[in-house]
């Protein structure tokens, strides 16, 4: 009786909750793909054969690739899998300009620069990720592929160099998600890249839903990969330091990655989320090595023991206790998975009681951001799912694993609320989500969406509500780069300081802006902001002013 009555206590609050929310501010994101010009529609290569790769792909980025101080978008494009193609045949993936606030274009509009830009790919891609490689102050550029990947260092004009082959990054495995950051703390980005499976067009395999009909196949039924650690020779090249560093010899389905220093010790490390194997959190030990604490931590498994189709990941501070907690995405059968962080680097799953469980939906690209700004990091997800859905193909579906996005309002760190209703009609659209990247697009205060579609558009998604509120942005930066992975702490009058992290990984495949932007509420008072520089060293800014953003940079004043 007792817990019949909690849940509908519990119901009762969510639905004040939705009523309220519709009330003050329905529809927080508006769609504005089509006015923006952001014309760009993945292609899978599908071609009847029903291939893993088709379901996998894909993501993109947000970032400033001109250094003009607004996000550009790079869109990954797949390909085709036909042995016959013709390479003057292939789909491109595209960069497009922000020409925000340019003569002749009011309101956020984006400019397709590919062909001038030098950005040359045209291999079945899966992801992106971004950062400056070379300290030169500008944002470069990888991508991931159905091998080879690229890697395209930014000339400072608005154009790109392929660099790949003479900085030795050229890695020709299936490749999804990647990530740059200093593992070695040495100044200078190192890269990481997840591998997913052994897979060739020699090796397919035919495979069946219960029903008896041709599906995809689950990728139990492929080899898995060792993911790659790459270091930075400061010189332009990077040497491949996988065995060394004890990453080679624990193959896995890698699909996220996300790089932080989880046991706040100074020294990065890295948690990956795989398809079907255990998690694994790569312990940073600051000599060259890296330990996989997962299981000892409680992030391998879910609560029951069971390792879970894992795709996307990200991580935050959702309870407001000061230290981060994880999302996973995963399979529609499996629910999306909560570890809240309980202390000393050790993790419980919590994801019924936070609300984060939701069954039937398959997830995958997935942030923390506080879309309202009120202080509390909400969360989306995108979805679709990756063996044919029986309803869709009945009805002639050609791609038939469309599914809902979800919105889910953090509850002052108690629970998360479902407002996937309220969030506005893209939100209501059935689509096959997977890249999913959050940055302020413009430059208005509040976190926008852009949304990556396997075998459909790019969704530009324009944040509507939460420049109401009072907010504060940073860009923080360290020889003359964005510090990634350093961590912000905004102090507060009636609550603990709010604390994020500087970082453009995580989600799945996919890069965001290296800005924080954290929500204030209805306070507008000046604020002392902290910031850990990822070498663990502290420095303190004071006396900022709110409802703007401001450029912290190590050892200088506040700009």
């Amino acid at each position: 009786m007792r817990a019949l009555l909690l849940a509908a206590v519990a119901c009762f609050a969510a639905a004040a909750h939705l009523r309220g929310l519709a009330a003050d501010h329905q529809f927080p994101f508006t769609d504005i793909t089509a006015q923006s010009g952001l014309v760009f529609n993945h292609v899978n290569g599908a071609f009847g054969e029903l291939l893993l790769p088709e379901v996998i792909g894909s993501g993109g980025a947000l970032f400033d690739a001109d250094n003009d101080g607004d996000l550009d978008v790079f869109a990954v494009q797949g390909s085709t899998l036909r042995p016959s193609a013709r390479p003057e045949t292939l789909p491109r993936s595209r960069l497009f300009r922000n020409d925000r606030g340019r003569a002749g274009a009011p309101g956020l509009r984006f400019v397709d620069v590919t062909e001038s830009s030098g950005v040359v790919f045209t291999a079945y891609g899966m992801g992106a990720a971004t950062g400056d490689f070379d300290n030169d102050g500008w944002v470069d550029l990888y991508v991931t592929a159905l091998g080879p990947n690229h890697l395209f260092r930014n000339n400072h004009d608005g154009t790109f160099t392929d660099v790949t082959a003479a900085s030795g990054t050229a890695d020709g495995r299936w490749s999804t998600s990647a990530t740059f950051f200093d593992y070695d703390r040495d100044g200078w980005l190192d890269l990481f890249v997840t591998h997913y499976v052994d897979f060739s067009l020699a090796m397919k395999r035919g495979c069946f839903a219960a029903d008896s009909a041709r599906d995809y196949c689950n990728p139990a039924v492929y080899s898995p990969i060792p993911d790659r650690l790459f270091h930075n020779n400061r010189d332009g090249t990077f040497s491949d330091v996988s065995v060394r560093a004890g990453i080679s010899g624990a193959p896995a389905r890698g699909l996220g990655v996300l790089a932080f220093d989880v046991n706040l010790d100074g020294w990065l490390d890295l948690y990956v989320a795989n398809d079907g194997d255990p998690n694994q959190l790569w312990i940073n030990r600051g000599n060259g090595t890296f330990t996989d604490d997962a299981l000892l931590r409680g992030l391998a498994l879910n609560r029951t023991g069971q390792a879970q189709g894992s795709m996307g990941i990200d991580a935050g501070d959702v309870d407001g206790d000061g230290d981060d907690d994880l999302v996973v995405t995963n399979l529609d059968n499996e629910g999306n998975a909560l570890y809240r962080n309980i202390g000393k680097a050790l993790f419980e799953d919590r994801s019924v009681e936070s609300g984060v469980f939701r069954l039937g939906f398959t997830g995958f690209g997935t942030r923390f951001v506080d879309y309202d700004n009120d202080g509390w990091l909400d969360l989306v997800v995108v979805n679709g799912a990756v063996r044919r859905l029986r309803q869709q193909a009945q009805h002639g579906d050609v791609f038939p694993l469309r599914q809902r996005n979800q919105l889910l309002r953090n509850d002052r760190g108690r629970r998360f609320v479902n407002v996937t209703t309220t969030a506005g009609g893209t939100f209501a659209e059935l689509q096959v989500g997977r890249g999913l990247a959050s940055g302020d697009l413009d430059n208005d205060g509040d976190t926008d969406l852009v949304v990556f579609n396997n075998s459909g558009p790019v969704k530009v998604l324009l944040n509507e509500v939460g420049q109401r509120q009072h907010w504060l942005g940073v860009r923080v930066r360290d020889r003359g780069r964005d510090a990634l992975q350093a961590r912000v702490a905004v102090v507060a009058q009636d609550r603990p300081a709010l604390g994020r992290r500087v970082q453009v990984d995580g989600s799945y495949a996919t890069a965001s802006d290296p800005r924080v932007v954290v929500g204030l509420g209805s306070d507008s008072t000046p604020r002392t902001v902290r910031v850990t520089w990822p070498d663990g060293q502290g420095e303190e800014f004071r006396g900022l002013v709110t409802d703007r953003y401001w450029t912290l940079e190590r050892g200088k004043p506040a700009r």
